[in-house]
């Protein structure tokens, strides 16, 4: 059997990544000057990439499977399949400006102002292609520049016919670079801290971004490959889903059986045993965290003995397939 190929990225995506990882079952061993990683199944290779490049390599078939973040690839439009949202890392990719300018609240009121000035607005960012699809989108940038695409600058080329809007790449502490060498940043946040220590503030959110799992479209249709990707599918899955669910068991009586199976929400159907005792009978099932404190007062007033606990992985083995596809932020089924 042929090794499936997994990236994963490095930087801050690599802690969390490396987390879920061994949450799904996996044993991963690694040294921090390694690129390579070992890993408890034979027949996945591991190697470690920076998150910017893993959708080209997979799009591009060096590797089959990879784990980015859903910016990245907007940002280098891969065709890939996306297979999951692995929802951490949630970070928001914003337009930040120095918080001085307490008259700019919007992207429309930077754009405006600048036009009105007649000076040129320089914006400083890693996410180009993203950048100058959401420019060109403001309403403001439409009034005033029509359909003229911005100006993009990198030491290797140069873009665009509309000089009044320019975008410059950054190679990292972007948050840096105004108010010398960019009048705003389009960067990522997760907390905000960032740009405050800079005297910045985010008038508008781009898009919000979480690490997803992708594949090569072409690994997908080789027989070997898809079902060992179809277990790191379903390992993941299931990992992401044991984040989101308790596992309950409870005594009950005879008495108040019904009533406590009409108030509890199962994964699919509760599991029930008599005990040794006549007369009652143990309940088990796993429910959704957001409702245990919806439904403890009735485990309360009708069941005794409640044990829970939180499960590494919730595997629903009848929807292993490839399931998910993520567009504009949000997940859709498709079938497999």
């Amino acid at each position: 059997m042929e090794k499936v190929r997994l990236a994963i990225p490095k930087g801050h995506l690599a802690e969390p990544t490396f987390r879920m990882l061994e949450r799904a079952g996996y044993r991963i061993s690694w040294r921090e000057a390694s690129y390579r990683p070992a890993i408890n199944d034979p027949w996945i290779e591991i190697k470690i990439l920076r998150p910017q490049e893993i959708p080209i390599f997979v799009s591009e078939g060096q590797q089959d499977i990879g784990i980015t973040g859903l910016d990245w690839l907007r940002e280098t439009r891969a065709e890939v399949e996306v297979l999951l949202d692995l929802e951490y890392s949630r970070v928001e990719l914003v337009i930040a400006v120095p918080e001085s300018w307490t008259e700019v609240n919007s992207l429309s009121d930077l754009i405006e102002r600048f036009a009105e000035e007649r000076r040129q607005l320089r914006l400083s960012t890693e996410y180009l292609n993203i950048s100058a699809d959401y420019l060109k989108g403001n309403p403001a940038y439409q009034r005033v520049y029509g359909d003229a695409d911005p100006v993009v600058t990198t030491p290797w080329w140069r873009k665009g016919e509309n000089e009044n809007v320019a975008i410059f790449l950054s190679f990292g502490a972007t948050e840096a670079k105004p108010p010398e060498n960019a009048d705003a940043i389009i960067d990522v946040i997760e907390t905000g801290m960032t740009l405050e220590r800079n005297n910045l503030k985010p008038i508008e959110t781009v898009m919000e971004s979480t690490a997803i799992l992708i594949a090569n479209k072409d690994s997908l249709k080789n027989p070997e490959k898809r079902e060992k990707i179809y277990d790191i599918l379903t390992l993941l899955r299931g990992a992401v889903d044991g984040r989101k669910k308790l596992h309950i068991f409870v005594n009950v009586s005879e008495g108040n059986l019904k009533r406590l199976l009409e108030s509890l929400p199962a994964l699919r159907r509760p599991t029930i045993s008599p005990l040794s005792e006549e007369g009652w009978y143990s309940v088990n099932t796993v429910i959704d965290r957001d409702r245990f404190l919806e439904i403890l007062p009735s485990l309360r007033s009708l069941a005794q003995g409640l044990v829970v606990y939180e499960p590494r992985q919730v595997l629903l083995l009848d929807e292993a397939g490839i399931g998910e596809n993520i567009d504009e932020g949000e997940t859709r089924d498709q079938d497999a």
